[in-house]
């Protein structure tokens, strides 16, 4: 097995890789990196942990967000576009 410093890349026959499989996943967790297994001498597989999954959008400003008065009220507001009426495209 070859190895240099953390998040390098392990090289290790694939006999070598069942013999010490929860170990080196274990290690993987811990350290990331990546792990590749040969066989006769080529490279036949390459082992990285799982990306992180992100935090669900549902949600994530129910501390920064406030809602004042009643979102479903009617405004008293008239719109421009409610005044001026129909447009007619079609000229």
């Amino acid at each position: 097995m070859t190895s240099a410093a953390d998040d390098a890349v392990t090289t290790l026959d694939a006999s070598g890789f069942a013999a010490r499989c929860l170990e080196l996943l274990d290690e993987l967790v811990e350290n990331g990196g990546e792990i590749v297994i040969t066989r006769d001498g080529r490279p036949v597989a390459r082992l990285t942990p799982c990306p992180e999954r992100p935090a669900p959008l549902f949600g994530r400003n129910r501390d920064n967000i406030r809602i004042l008065g009643d979102v479903s009220e009617p405004l008293d507001v008239v719109w421009e576009a409610a005044e001026a009426g129909p447009r007619d495209d079609n000229r």
